[in-house]
């Protein structure tokens, strides 16, 4: 009789039921261990050392996963931050900048994630490689950016991109034309972690290799994995030797994440004298933001929750806009000592995300992710900042892309700011359908983009297409019915009209 089945025996013997589920978690861990194992000794030589890292980072992010039970926050402990552990950002602004502003931007990297694809938009390869306005893409606006603040103040800020297995590649290529720009660029990747299967809770890679048929079989585990990542290439130490003190980490897909002077300061000249090693960005919620996590104290410290950590019987209460008036915007500012000292001590506590997927030929598999802002309570003296709505501009889908595709928006540095000529300063509700998901048809149907600085709602639903030099004003509703098209005339001016039916324009 094997010691499992012994100790299984034992458990049922003794009834309990908490023994019972011990044995089986050790059976699933035991099990799992053999797997990566077996996975580990197909490693080429040159890979060997960081798929054992990659493979050691998953195996305790597993055995977290199966000592957790239910939804991981106490919602009777939640409580509404402190009204000093939320600053506002014009108390930031109102303190002006130091003379040595230059010194202050050189203990600073700027580090943006770049581990995901563009495939929700219809595109192939890295989605930092789209174009988003007058054929700069994602990582070109980045670059001019911070290139645009190394020649005004004359520094060294240099930019790291966090890229994953899918992106790392493609980036690498792209990175040769930033040679003559001033800045550096370093990458690191982030870690490679085996997707499970939902009902064996195994691994379902049979070796290390990740193209061909094992394309599935692996995934980039979240951006929580930065600190581990950042740690492991070594990069993290470099930075420190080099006299650099705090990264300003964000999506790359996020617009409005540009360095900050005022954040930056407060950050290296702390008007109480005491630095904080982690500041979240956060932004006053909207009706369309009510999924995004909210800073709350949670015994005692500042803690990030995100919807799938909320007991179902009080998602509604988190999701509304009185009590939990902010939601984070992704853009942090981090101590690189505090991040080294967390990370030696392994004190950098984040909460599993389990992401279950279903791939291409229907087998159910989970991933287990975490997010970066999670790490909030691990750092000391953490703070955060209500920034202005425009600090949140993320480009997730192509009603985004005609946002900031728009005259909206003015281009200057690699940075967007909202018209000067738009009356009010929020920014109109977009909602364009199915054909229009991908990024190809999105531009076809475009002759150009329309005139949208007096718009404020537009849904635009089935086979419609756009003539050059359109303007929307107020709200506009286009629907074509299934079988119907409808192509809005060139110079057309829509103001608060509905279109429906059938409207056809031939070339005669």
């Amino acid at each position: 009789m094997s010691k499992y089945a012994e100790d299984f025996s034992k458990a049922i013997s003794g009834g309990g039921m908490s023994q019972f589920q011990e044995v089986i978690r050790q059976e699933l861990e035991y099990s799992m261990k053999m797997d990566l194992e077996k996975i580990l000794a197909t490693a080429p030589q040159n890979e060997l050392e960081h798929t054992q890292k990659d493979l050691e980072g998953f195996q305790k992010l597993f055995h977290r996963f199966l000592q957790e039970k239910g939804p991981s926050v106490d919602w009777g402990k939640i409580q509404r931050p402190p009204e000093d552990s939320i600053q506002p950002y014009e108390k930031m602004k109102a303190r002006g900048l130091p003379d040595n502003i230059a010194s202050v931007l050189n203990k600073l990297v700027v580090v943006k994630l770049n581990g995901g694809l563009g495939t929700s938009m219809g595109c192939k390869g890295p989605k930092s490689l789209i174009s988003v306005r007058n054929e700069n893409t994602f990582l070109d606006l980045t670059v001019q950016q911070i290139e645009h603040l190394n020649k005004t103040y004359n520094t060294d800020v240099p930019l790291v991109l966090m890229n994953s297995f899918n992106t790392d590649e493609d980036t690498k290529k792209i990175l040769q034309k930033y040679s003559h720009c001033r800045l550096k660029i370093y990458t690191f990747n982030q870690s490679r972690y085996p997707r499970v299967n939902k009902e064996s809770l195994l691994p379902i890679a049979k070796d290390v290799s990740y193209t061909g048929e094992n394309t599935e079989a692996w995934y980039p585990p979240g951006h929580g994995d930065i600190y581990a990542s950042f740690y492991n290439s070594g990069l993290l130490n470099t930075l420190i030797d080099e006299g650099k003190e705090y990264i300003f980490v964000s999506n790359i897909d996020n617009l409005g994440a540009t360095v900050d002077l005022y954040i930056l300061n407060h950050l290296m000249n702390p008007p109480n004298g005491k630095r904080c090693e982690f500041v979240m960005e956060v932004t006053d919620k909207t009706r369309a933001d009510v999924k995004g996590g909210t800073l709350t104290q949670y015994e005692g410290k500042l803690r990030l929750v995100e919807i799938a950590q909320v007991p179902k019987a009080h998602v509604d209460e988190f999701k509304s806009v009185s009590k939990f008036k902010i939601f984070n915007t992704n853009n942090l500012w981090i101590s690189l000592s505090a991040i080294k000292r967390l990370q030696k001590q392994n004190a950098i506590d984040m909460e599993i995300i389990v992401n279950s997927k279903t791939l291409d030929g229907g087998l159910n598999v989970i991933q287990l992710e975490t997010a970066v802002g999670a790490a909030i309570k691990s750092f000391e003296n953490s703070l955060g900042i209500n920034v202005p709505r425009s600090r949140f501009l993320p480009v997730k889908t192509t009603s985004d892309l005609l946002l900031v595709m728009s005259n909206l928006y003015s281009l200057n540095a690699g940075s967007l700011t909202m018209s000067e000529k738009r009356e009010f300063p929020t920014v109109p509700l977009v909602k364009l359908g199915s054909s229009f998901t991908k990024v190809q048809d999105y531009l076809r149907r475009f002759e150009s983009i329309p005139d949208m600085l007096e718009l404020d709602h537009l849904t635009v639903s089935g086979d419609v297409t756009f003539g050059k030099n359109v303007a929307l004003k107020g709200t506009v509703i286009i629907i074509a019915n299934h079988g119907d098209r409808i192509d809005i005339p060139p110079g057309a001016v829509l103001e608060n009209k509905i279109v429906s039916g059938n409207l056809r324009i031939l070339d005669h």
